[in-house]
């Protein structure tokens, strides 16, 4: 599938999209996934431009007039603010996913652990997660804003939406901002229920007939999916509260999956 023939969020303008990147920058500030200046966002505007954060600022304290446009060359063509440093991470993940039209990098504190530790989120003990993400690698070490990061990256963003990096952070990425940033959100909410069972010493696997269904259960999401589609939303938080109507696999179905899980677990104890 070429760029070109995706919507890349064009279903909101412009202005629209400035508002959704101050506001996920609000919320990954306001739950504690960036400190500092750190962290960046960014939307995909059409085949050959990217609107993104800006370096040196705080996420939590953006407007829409500080963000950048960016060419798919990385040159500045709006706005009189400096891109984020990490903008080959972005230009190379869209340039390797046109289905993404929207990508988050930040530091929650757990996930990052995890990735300082060298260990990625892959065992599944989370149904949900199964479902959502499926497993989350670790990216080699890359220094940051160089060619180092982007080589550690491109083996693994064909076939993840969410990479731990290594004694750095978290990119998520995926067909609109609110999905990027909700992922995220599941990436640190895993993150810390690993913790939790390595912590309590025991940690009880979903069986490989389990992770089977999951993956079934995953892959007919992803084919009803309308991944290419922006949220037809004037704003993400009406998006937040509409968002299980995106889902095509039925309460039901999910139900049933995580009452077997339950079930299992309960009989291994």
């Amino acid at each position: 599938m070429q760029p070109d023939s995706i919507s890349h969020g064009a279903v909101k303008t412009e202005a629209q999209h400035r508002s959704d990147i101050c506001t996920v920058g609000r919320w990954i500030h306001d739950r504690g996934f960036v400190a500092s200046t750190d962290g960046n966002i960014s939307v995909r505007l059409g085949a050959d431009r990217i609107l993104m954060s800006p370096t040196c600022m705080s996420k939590g304290m953006m407007t829409p007039d500080d963000l950048v446009i960016i060419d798919f060359e990385g040159r500045r063509v709006g706005g009189t603010r400096k891109p984020s440093s990490e903008l080959a991470m972005h230009l190379l993940i869209y340039g390797l996913r046109p289905d993404v039209n929207a990508i988050c990098h930040a530091h929650p504190p757990t996930a990052t652990g995890f990735a300082a530790a060298g260990s990625a989120l892959d065992k599944p003990i989370l149904c949900e997660l199964v479902i959502g993400l499926g497993t989350i690698p670790v990216a080699r070490y890359g220094t940051p804003g160089t060619s180092e990061l982007t080589a550690a990256l491109e083996p693994l963003v064909r076939g993840h939406e969410s990479i731990l990096m290594a004694n750095h952070g978290v990119v998520t990425y995926g067909p609109d901002l609110l999905t990027a940033f909700l992922r995220m959100e599941t990436t640190e909410h895993f993150a810390r229920v690993s913790l939790v069972t390595e912590l309590l010493g025991k940690q009880v696997l979903l069986s490989g007939g389990d992770v089977e269904k999951l993956v079934a259960a995953r892959a007919r999401y992803a084919a009803g999916a309308q991944l290419a589609v922006p949220v037809p939303a004037d704003d993400l938080a009406t998006a937040a509260a509409g968002a299980t109507e995106r889902v095509t696999l039925t309460r039901s179905e999910l139900d049933a999956l995580i009452d077997e899980a339950i079930r299992r677990d309960r009989s291994i104890r």
